[in-house]
């Protein structure tokens, strides 16, 4: 009997249980194997994070081998479908070695006008946020549920979240600082999990720099999906990476985005 091809999302889904498997018995494992990319400075990878993108480019292979593949460790295969599955296959590998649940997998399908489908999984805690034209929901411990953007509308009532008090250049810090003097609230740390509580509807604004087109594919079809806007900090397209501001809707998108365009 000839099996029924899968769908983008199912590969997709198929591709992020891999990761789980191949990533979760390195996590707080003290025997866990890490190296530095940088000689001037701290950009660990370890054995997980190859693991996890073999195991999902084996899925692409398999279900998707005329499609590219641009991947955070082993680099780009050309496709010829017009199509590219971005992978990163654990975004936070500093949270991750040091034991917190913020980072998580990273999985978008795109094409040059930018990704139309994207995945956040977070294995340990069990989360897996998806968003496409036609779904947007968090599949956790509690069940299923939508995801939904918040509708604050000022700054003074907003959270905002960013990985490193220290963004980016001097430059993208101080366009950073500028918008976390005028919100409510501002917390840190928080890797590609803050793209995904902000498509849940729990926090207004992500604002990044120094981004890869692998951190920020996958939190844009989400955040999209579930009501949100992600541009870079001129107000184009950010799915090449580089300085990220992602919000919950238009008002305040188009506040913050007024403080960092001059920067």
């Amino acid at each position: 009997m000839q099996r029924t091809p899968l769908s983008d999302m199912e590969i997709a889904e198929e591709m992020a249980d891999a990761a789980r498997a191949a990533i979760l018995p390195h996590f707080r494992n003290s025997n866990l194997e890490t190296s530095n990319k940088l000689a001037d400075g701290f950009d660990p990878v370890t054995v997980a994070d190859r693991a996890a993108e073999k195991a999902m480019r084996e899925v692409l292979i398999l279900h998707r081998p005329d499609d590219g593949i641009l991947g955070e460790e082993f680099g780009r295969v050309a496709g010829n479908s017009g199509r590219t599955w971005v992978l990163d296959p654990i975004d936070g590998t500093r949270g991750f070695i040091s034991g917190t649940p913020t980072w998580g997998v990273l999985i978008a399908l795109s094409t040059q006008d930018g990704p139309v489908m994207g995945v956040i999984d977070q294995p340990y805690i069990g989360e897996r946020f998806v968003g496409s034209a036609d779904m947007a929901h968090v599949i956790g411990p509690l069940g299923t549920s939508a995801l939904k953007t918040r509708a604050t509308k000022t700054l003074d009532q907003a959270i905002l979240f960013t990985t490193f008090p220290e963004v980016g250049t001097p430059e993208d810090m101080a366009g950073f600082q500028a918008v976390s003097k005028q919100v409510q609230l501002t917390r840190y740390g928080m890797d590609c999990y803050a793209y995904a509580l902000l498509a849940a509807g729990q926090v207004d604004l992500v604002i990044e720099s120094g981004l890869n087109a692998y951190d920020i594919q996958a939190p844009i079809a989400v955040i999209q999906a579930a009501g949100g806007i992600v541009t870079d900090w001129q107000g184009k397209p950010a799915h090449n990476g580089g300085r990220a501001l992602a919000a919950a809707n238009p008002d305040i998108h188009a506040a913050a985005l007024e403080i960092v365009r001059r920067f």
